[in-house]
């Protein structure tokens, strides 16, 4: 497929996601709630858009991480919900959360941001209807990147901050990453090989240095959630080696994961392999969020 930006991943979904609905005897469209707000940053409200089934509801949720060069556009829901519906029609609450954009604000803010989010739902869970200990995650590119810092990089809260959501756990239960950067110290301005595409996205215009905080390669421990890694072995913006590099840190962790490699693949999925990497996320996420609590 062409070269994309990797701003324009999540506008993926729309191709990738109906496709996998070919066939099957769709749900209800899910009950969507739109724009509700998980914090505050500058006076700006911060996000996210809650799609939930209306019937055989698992009581599961998965977070969706709406960006792409770490640039989080907004879609109507309306629309949206129609690129979640493998998710929904399984029963699954899904949220897809909007982080604060580049180039107003850096990598670091879009991981604190989504972070506050993991939090402010799990304290609103009963409001939801979703179990607090049953949270999955899962983005495109940039988005991978962040699921992936919620699965290495989190915490179990502040017990003395003023903020009662920063006192709740931003642990998740199931990471879905695709095509996700995992070593942003290969992005970095100094970076050996740096490749020239990078140029074109202001989040990536740092030293290796200041990019290592937010490489979850290096995050890597033993109670990380299991994880799924979705790759292309052709993408020319992010290399599959990012996917090797942290399925291997996995294995060597002992961490529940699996990478699964689409050889004919760029930075993103087409036809078939999309519709298999879907299916793949379906089941990991049925497999450790639904069944591990049967």
């Amino acid at each position: 497929m062409p070269k994309l930006a990797l701003r324009q991943l999540p506008l993926l979904l729309t191709a990738i996601l109906p496709l996998f609905c070919e066939g099957r005897t769709l749900a209800e469209n899910p009950k969507i709630t739109p724009d509700v707000v998980y914090g505050h940053k500058l006076g700006l409200a911060m996000t996210c858009d809650v799609f939930a089934p209306t019937q055989n509801s698992n009581g599961a949720a998965v977070l969706y991480m709406v960006s792409g060069g770490w640039y989080s556009n907004w879609t109507p829901p309306e629309q949206m919900q129609v690129r979640l519906r493998p998710l929904t029609d399984q029963g699954f609450t899904v949220f897809a959360v909007r982080h604060g954009s580049s180039p107003r604000f850096s990598i670091a803010e879009a991981v604190s941001d989504v972070r506050r989010s993991v939090r402010y739902i799990r304290l609103h869970a009963e409001e939801f209807s979703i179990a607090p200990n049953r949270i999955g995650v899962f983005g495109l590119s940039a988005g991978g990147h962040l699921s992936l810092m919620l699965g290495t990089a989190s915490d179990e809260g502040q017990p003395s901050a003023a903020d009662p959501v920063e006192r709740v756990s931003d642990r998740v239960q199931a990471v879905v990453a695709y095509v996700a950067p995992t070593d942003l110290r290969a992005m970095g301005t100094d970076a050996p090989n740096r490749l020239p595409a990078y140029e074109k996205f202001p989040a990536l215009q740092l030293p290796m240095q200041d990019l290592e905080p937010d490489s979850p390669l290096l995050h890597v421990s033993h109670d990380d959630p299991p994880t799924l890694l979705l790759a292309g072995t052709k993408d020319a913006l992010v290399p599959v080696e990012h996917s090797r590099n942290i399925q291997a840190a996995f294995e060597k962790a002992e961490v529940k994961s699996q990478l699964i490699e689409f050889p004919e693949a760029g930075h993103g999925f087409e036809g078939e392999d999309a519709q298999k990497s879907t299916q793949a996320m379906v089941d990991w996420f049925t497999t450790h969020l639904v069944k591990q609590s049967e």
